[in-house]
């Protein structure tokens, strides 16, 4: 008969050593202010743009766009941050638009994908100031 007890005390003897290294960690997480951002103190990072395309297999195909905004101007990225939905919203029409008529099996293109979201953003914001730099375009 094994001893449901002691079989309960092993586990947790061996749990409470990954308990001790996990909880301080998260303490620090939680207690340090800020989270980094990749890219530098003047990126803004945008999340993933997604649209849906057409395979030449006649199957549907995702189009993934990854892009953010350098903005020096402090002021100015203030604002950025602020539109950060207005312009989620504005770059998700432009890549929806653009994968509902690329053809199966072409390429996107940069340029063109870059200059549309662009001109999106200096809409949104009233203003140039803040630049759309490309991350991956992913057609799958």
């Amino acid at each position: 008969m094994i001893d449901e007890g002691a079989a309960m005390n092993r586990r947790l003897a061996l749990l409470l050593p990954l308990l001790a290294l996990a909880l301080p960690a998260t303490g620090r997480a939680s207690e340090g202010g800020e989270k980094k951002k990749s890219g530098g103190g003047t990126y803004v990072p945008i999340q993933t743009l997604l649209g849906a395309t057409m395979r030449g297999t006649g199957r549907r195909g995702v189009l993934s766009v990854d892009c953010g905004l350098d903005v020096p101007d402090p002021a100015l990225r203030t604002r950025v941050e602020q539109s950060i939905p207005r312009l989620r919203a504005a770059y998700f029409q432009v890549v929806q638009s653009y994968a509902a008529g690329l053809n199966p099996g072409a390429l996107p293109s940069a340029d063109y994908i870059a200059q549309a979201l662009q001109r999106q953003t200096d809409t949104v914001l009233g203003r140039p100031g803040a630049r759309v730099l490309l991350g991956a375009i992913i057609a799958n």
